[in-house]
């Protein structure tokens, strides 16, 4: 069985939102400050050394247009290299592979490749499929790169209606940019008192 992990870029006040795509967004670029040599090994390292992505249709969009013209370097690589599995309902307009086109099933497709043999799952990106993983039950870790800024509008990772669920830490990291790598694995439902 393989594992499937969120790791998302987030602000202090939880926007993982990145590019406007004319709705208004006007912080396109707000994480480009903390980058660094070491993020970026903590992010490859995070990563693995093989793994298949599970996208949506706008971050494979967003993506597409940029990592196969990269220049060659282990991130580019590993991501032109892994399998895409897409959420989209139109697989016939992909192009950056090696790629999968879900069905209209995502819950299922997501469980039967979940089910096979294979390198770890990674999601980037999407709100909505973190939703749909988290209240499925389908997520086993999450890994969060918090940055130290608020922002104030974009996209939340957890939107309202997210399932309460209950988490367990297992790692933190922390880079003289301020930038903070926190861990954790799924632990079911929420406990209270």
């Amino acid at each position: 069985m393989r594992k499937l992990k969120i790791i998302e870029h987030i602000s202090l006040d939880g926007v993982i939102q990145h590019s406007a795509d004319g709705d208004g967004f006007p912080y396109s670029n707000w994480t480009g400050p903390y980058r660094t040599p070491a993020g970026l090994e903590a992010i490859i390292a995070a990563q693995g050394e093989s793994f298949d992505l599970l996208l949506g249709r706008r971050t494979y969009d967003i993506w597409s247009g940029y990592w196969p013209k990269a220049p060659s370097s282990p991130m580019a690589d590993s991501l032109n290299a892994a399998t895409k599995y897409i959420a989209t309902h139109r697989p016939e307009s992909l192009e950056w592979g090696p790629f999968e086109g879900l069905g209209p099933n995502i819950v299922e497709d997501i469980r039967r490749i979940k089910s096979q043999d294979g390198p770890e799952l990674i999601l980037w990106g999407s709100s909505t499929l973190t939703s749909v993983l988290l209240e499925q039950g389908l997520a086993d870790e999450v890994l969060l790169i918090v940055y130290p800024v608020l922002l104030g509008m974009g996209k939340r990772l957890f939107a309202e209606g997210t399932p309460p669920r209950s988490f367990e830490l297992v790692s933190t990291n922390t880079f003289p940019s301020g930038l903070i790598f926190i861990t954790y694995k799924a632990a079911g439902p929420l406990r209270e008192g």
